[in-house]
């Protein structure tokens, strides 16, 4: 049976010494992984961008190591590493952003411009094919998208977005910005939906984690091929939906 998350009120020492334990351990992995990811900026890309997956599988592994948080992939036999695809997720904590490189092939990911600025793992960012927009300028974050979308997608990169936009409460999921779905009418390249529910565990602003097994849900492809952005659109968000009520 799966272990289900503990209460939010469970206040037990050993989740805020897990918690602690990863906090440390995250920032001062990151710290060591940025500065290797920027010095190797000059050498192939594969280089920089197999240093941060292994960071991530690092924080994938402290997770299940601190804090008792493993989990579980259901649909990876939908997944095709020879076919680049656009990955739509729910967003609910940070777990996903970095699961989702140690799980999926080799990718760039649609993120916020702010996060550059911040030192080291910021910069490192900028350097790993990110597709950085900013928010507030929605015509300008389509144009980025894709253009570099369109580019990453050709060289074989697969694109991962989180079409909320910002993290949700756990079970929650809201309207789907239509950025990837767009880009996917533009390219012809496949839809991957990907559902999971990592909120119940590592919720959204929360220094706590609690122990349990999370569960990701990776759905049928959703071709894109002489549909329309919307169509497209409403089957992930759809899919994605039904899918966290299943979780």
């Amino acid at each position: 049976m799966t272990q289900q998350p503990s209460s939010p009120q469970d206040l037990r020492p050993k989740n805020y010494i897990g918690s602690a334990l990863l906090f440390v351990g995250i920032f001062s992995t990151a710290t060591v992984a940025g500065l290797l990811i920027l010095l190797t900026a000059p050498l192939p890309f594969i280089i920089r961008y197999n240093i941060s997956k292994a960071w991530c599988s690092l924080v994938v592994w402290m997770s299940a190591f601190f804090c008792g948080l493993r989990y579980e992939v259901e649909g990876i036999e939908n997944i095709d590493p020879q076919q680049p695809a656009i990955v739509l997720s729910n967003h609910q904590s940070a777990w996903e952003t970095l699961a989702l490189r140690h799980i999926l092939p080799m990718q760039s990911v649609l993120l916020k411009r702010s996060l550059l600025m911040f030192p080291i793992w910021g910069w490192a960012l900028g350097v790993v094919k990110s597709i950085a927009i900013d928010r507030n300028n929605q015509r300008a974050a389509l144009r980025i998208l894709l253009e570099k979308g369109t580019v990453y997608l050709n060289q074989g990169l697969w694109i991962v977005i989180f079409p909320e936009g910002t993290r949700t409460a756990a079970g929650e999921v809201k309207k789907f910005s239509a950025g990837g779905a767009m880009l996917a009418q533009k390219t012809g390249f496949p839809i991957i939906p990907v559902a999971h529910n990592a909120g119940d565990f590592w919720p959204r602003y929360s220094f706590l984690k609690y122990p349990g097994v999370i569960k990701v849900k990776i759905g049928p492809v959703i071709s894109s091929k002489k549909r329309k952005a919307a169509d497209i659109n409403a089957e992930a968000e759809a899919w994605i939906a039904q899918a966290i009520k299943e979780l």
